[in-house]
């Protein structure tokens, strides 16, 4: 099967470089390039495509309102092309909010040795969102609803501080980890995310999250004490791993080579997961392309943790969870919306146990 594109940019340059590369995998086509949303609205309705890849900020019509509109009247998936900016990263955060399924940041035209790297990472991206579900949007809860009602309770503080809940995502994995943790109590074990996103939005989307949930999220910077209520977040340029020190968690970012081409790494939180946390942890793993996070799981079950899985049914791209699944490295699994009280009860039923140093 051939994937239909559809560029839409303001940049004639970028445009070009889109198109070379997209016309240059061998189960891709452009099927049109658009300057900007008006003509791209013409474009899809005479050449159908399957993905529309989208400029973050344009003339003539915002990219986010034409997005909007787009999800509302002809639901589609959509790449978004991003600028390395705080502006930038902030709009590419509300597009995913929006229902874009993922975002390139614009290319680095200058730096020719770098472009096949980043041609594969778009070919990544296109052929995921070309497979992606395009699911409906919830509002975001804001900071002072708590956790939804009738999710399970914890038996006492002491069983958060010695619990960690560690969770790895990629594509759609934005708004999969908002869902999950806005249903967080504010006693909640301390969490642990690796979601594969660039060095520039990581601290964005960390802020993002803290401003919506009743937890404290942070974006990790390294050697900090693991606590309740607070969860953590890779940072795009580093590995984030869990480690021991005495009777406490902490956190430890390096910029060790990527692995399974990413960096951050679910597969590397997992593992450090594995070796420091052992049956301590709880094990998520959520919508996202390929199979970074299933080896690192089938380690952490192993050490004795217990892991959920996002069920297919909910996910953006089932890929990541059904590699998992598909090596046994899973427990349970379940929808998106019921995870949070999936774990919850179970952290709830296992009551707390001193930590063994």
């Amino acid at each position: 099967m051939t994937i239909k594109v559809l560029i839409c940019d303001d940049s004639a340059l970028i445009r070009s470089v889109m198109t070379e590369i997209i016309s240059s995998q061998p189960d891709m086509q452009v099927v049109g390039v658009a300057p900007d949303p008006l003509v791209a609205r013409e474009l899809i309705k005479q050449t159908n495509p399957d993905v529309l890849t989208l400029d973050v900020e344009m003339p003539k019509m915002d990219g986010l309102d034409f997005l909007e509109r787009l999800m509302r009247l002809r639901p589609m998936p959509v790449v978004m092309v991003s600028s390395l900016t705080e502006r930038g990263s902030e709009i590419t955060l509300r597009a995913l909010e929006l229902g874009a399924v993922d975002f390139v940041t614009k290319p680095k035209i200058s730096i020719q040795s770098g472009m096949r790297d980043y041609a594969e990472l778009i070919a990544d991206k296109i052929r995921a969102a070309a497979k992606a579900r395009i699911q409906p949007r919830t509002l975001a809860r804001p900071a002072g609803a708590g956790p939804a009602a009738g999710l399970p309770q914890l038996r006492n503080p002491l069983t958060s501080s010695e619990k960690l809940i560690i969770i790895g995502a990629s594509t759609g994995g934005t708004e999969a980890i908002r869902e999950f943790l806005t249903q967080m109590p504010s006693d909640c074990p301390g969490i642990l995310i690796a979601q594969h996103m660039p060095e520039g939005f990581t601290t964005s989307f960390a802020k993002r999250l803290d401003s919506l949930c009743k937890i404290s999220v942070v974006e990790a910077r390294g050697d900090e004490r693991v606590l309740p209520g607070h969860a953590y977040i890779a940072p795009g340029h580093s590995h984030l791993m869990l480690v021991r020190s005495g009777a406490n968690y902490m956190t430890r970012i390096e910029q060790s080579p990527p692995v399974n081409r990413h960096r951050p790494s679910v597969d590397v939180l997992f593992r450090s997961a594995a070796q420091g946390a052992g049956k301590n942890a709880v094990g998520v793993i959520l919508t996202g392309m390929g199979k970074d996070g299933a080896q690192g799981m089938l380690e952490m079950k192993q050490a004795g943790a217990y892991n959920f899985a996002q069920d297919e049914a909910s996910c953006v791209v089932f890929g990541m969870p059904r590699e998992a699944i598909a090596i046994g490295a899973t427990h349970e699994t379940g929808a998106l919306t019921a995870l949070p009280g999936m774990v919850l009860g179970h952290l709830a039923a296992h009551g707390s146990r001193a930590l063994r140093v």
